[in-house]
């Protein structure tokens, strides 16, 4: 097994040949990677069903399985994501913002690759497609350390993606994975400096804060998913119910799933009783507050944790709410700057959502379950990036460079 100064030795050589490449090498390289993904699939999802069963062996089930689990569909949906990485803009040596000084010297800002990116990721094996592709699209090496219960999954996927680039003039160095997923190898990647140029946690809230507090690496802080949904005294009532099903049971696992509904006080004895049937056929657990709980036949009382929790899983926190004031200031107070939605028919209602509500995505009259590379056109992303400096909402392409300012004189001394 390889140790992490290797693969960074190995990473930083890769990433000066990467830097260099021309748009039409890269995706020939992305092109060939999609084609093998989809050749190898029985490979892959052999690999994931030793994942799977010593996951149920240790007792994972339900939705955490269902973030580990992968079919022909989902290696499809990689496959074609691949595909949209390669049709893209490539961002690298984009030149800005030129302008002539009165000295004569005129200055720009020229997009560059990050260099080498590390990247910490969970039970999600789609991870490693999406951000080995879209690191080697934006001209950076990366390393990847996935999670222990995806390990087979992931060597699976890695040993397709470096051979598809062998068949390149790229090092298959481009795209590494640390095999060693214990606690160490995590650690020891959070302290990489001499390699790696930046880190990116992508997973739950414990894995998060440990990269952020423990890292000596620049990081950018991918966010947990508390988010909301506010059903306005003037909504639609069917389409808010279809919204609050979608946002909430097509994919409870994820961090764009909605774990919070806030309903005005007007239409909360008209509505609930209705959302309340459709979420059933689900069997979501709903968490209320006392007055949603006086309408609601089923619920338990909510508690404070339950409004900071990002459960995913079929669970649903419940609050009525006298108006879109003290909605924003619930959001305010209990979102993690990831998703959150209105639901309205007042312009006026929905326009003063979008200013207040500090989040990376805010919508109107939309599922929150589309903050996502794939949905926005990014073709993958990296993860939804909750900070505000560099990056926020969905990591593409474009996110994934930096700058250098370039200078072209004609004997200008100071």
């Amino acid at each position: 097994m390889e140790s992490l100064t290797q693969l960074g030795m190995q990473a930083k050589k890769a990433s000066r040949k990467l830097a260099q490449a021309s748009a039409q090498e890269k995706n020939q390289a992305l092109l060939i990677m999609s084609r093998l993904i989809t050749e190898h699939q029985k490979d892959i999802i052999a690999a994931n069903q030793k994942d799977l069963a010593a996951a149920e062996s240790n007792g994972i089930k339900g939705n955490m399985l269902d973030r580990l689990a992968l079919n022909e569909e989902r290696i499809s949906a990689m496959a074609e994501g691949i595909k949209q990485v390669a049709e893209l803009p490539d961002p690298v040596g984009t030149i800005e913002s030129m302008r002539k000084l009165d000295n004569g010297l005129t200055i720009g800002r020229q997009s560059v690759p990050l260099g080498v990116i590390g990247i910490i990721y969970e039970s999600r094996p789609n991870v490693t497609t999406d951000a080995g592709v879209l690191c080697f699209k934006s001209g950076n090496a990366v390393i990847l350390r996935g999670g222990k219960e995806a390990i087979h999954t992931n060597k699976a996927i890695i040993t397709v993606l470096q051979k598809a680039l062998s068949q390149t003039d790229f090092p298959q160095d481009s795209i590494q994975l640390v095999e060693d997923t214990s606690r160490a190898s995590s650690t020891g990647l959070m302290t990489l400096t001499e390699y790696l140029d930046v880190l990116i946690p992508r997973g739950g809230a414990g894995l998060i804060k440990a990269v952020v507090e423990n890292a000596t690496v620049p990081v950018i802080e991918t966010g947990v998913g508390n988010c909301h949904i506010y059903i306005d005294k003037d909504a639609q009532l069917e389409m808010a119910k279809d919204i609050i099903v979608n946002a909430k049971c097509s994919r409870p696992s994820v961090c764009n799933a909605a774990e919070t509904l806030l309903i005005h006080e007007d239409v909360a004895a008209a509505f609930l009783p209705e959302i309340e049937t459709a979420l059933s056929e689900y069997h979501v657990e709903l968490r209320a507050d006392e007055k949603a709980g006086a309408i609601l036949a089923k619920s338990i009382p909510a508690t404070e944790e339950d409004w900071e929790t990002e459960f995913l899983d079929y669970i649903l926190a419940v609050k009525v709410i006298p108006s879109l004031e003290e909605a924003v200031e619930h959001i305010d107070r209990y979102s993690t700057g990831h998703s959150e939605a209105i639901v309205t028919d007042n312009y006026a209602a929905g326009q003063q959502f979008l200013r207040e509500v500090d989040s990376a995505a805010v919508y109107i009259n939309a599922s929150t379950r589309f903050t996502d590379g794939f949905e926005f056109g990014f073709g993958a992303e990296i993860g939804i990036s909750t900070q505000k400096i560099h990056a926020r909402g969905p990591m593409g392409l474009p996110e994934l460079t930096s700058y250098k300012t370039i200078v072209y004189g004609n004997g200008q001394i100071r």
